[in-house]
């Protein structure tokens, strides 16, 4: 009979590869899909092409906020350990608030919850740099919807 003596886990992904661009990048995208949406006119009829437009948005929509929940989920996960969140107590309301947003997006069409989302993940992504003795700026994404987006100041090599 095999006996297991001792187990051990290792996080999702390589140890200190984490890094919260993802998940901007993504709000982001859930904010430029929503400011799509909003300009697609079902108002006139609905032809098939728009209908079909629509469609893939919402499909694209709803698949980039749950990479905001996966990825912002990993690294709160596997990342933060007791010195991260007594630097940061707020930090579990904060991933609660982004979960929250994200189904936002998710469950309804409005812009402002997009920009919401947006500034919730900036939030968490300077606390993640910050986290790491690394300071961030804050700089206007260079896409639509040319939101401001934390960035870390990264030293040259």
């Amino acid at each position: 009979m095999l006996r297991i003596e001792t187990v051990q886990a290792h996080c999702d992904i390589p140890c200190k590869i984490y890094d919260p661009s993802l998940p901007q990048v993504a709000a982001l995208s859930v904010a430029r899909l929503l400011d799509l949406i909003q300009e697609i006119d079902l108002a006139g009829g609905s032809d098939v092409a728009q209908a079909a437009q629509l469609s893939r948005l919402v499909s694209q929509k709803e698949e980039q906020a749950t990479i905001v929940k996966d990825e912002i989920r990993i690294i709160w996960g596997d990342y933060f350990k007791d010195p991260q969140i007594e630097a940061f107590p707020d930090i579990h309301s904060l991933v609660h608030s982004i979960m929250m947003t994200a189904s936002k997006c998710k469950q309804n069409v409005d812009p402002a919850n997009g920009v919401e989302l947006v500034s919730m993940v900036n939030r968490f992504a300077e606390i993640f740099w910050e986290t790491k003795g690394i300071k961030t700026k804050m700089v206007t994404a260079p896409y639509p919807p040319a939101l401001p987006v934390a960035q870390p100041i990264l030293e040259d090599a």
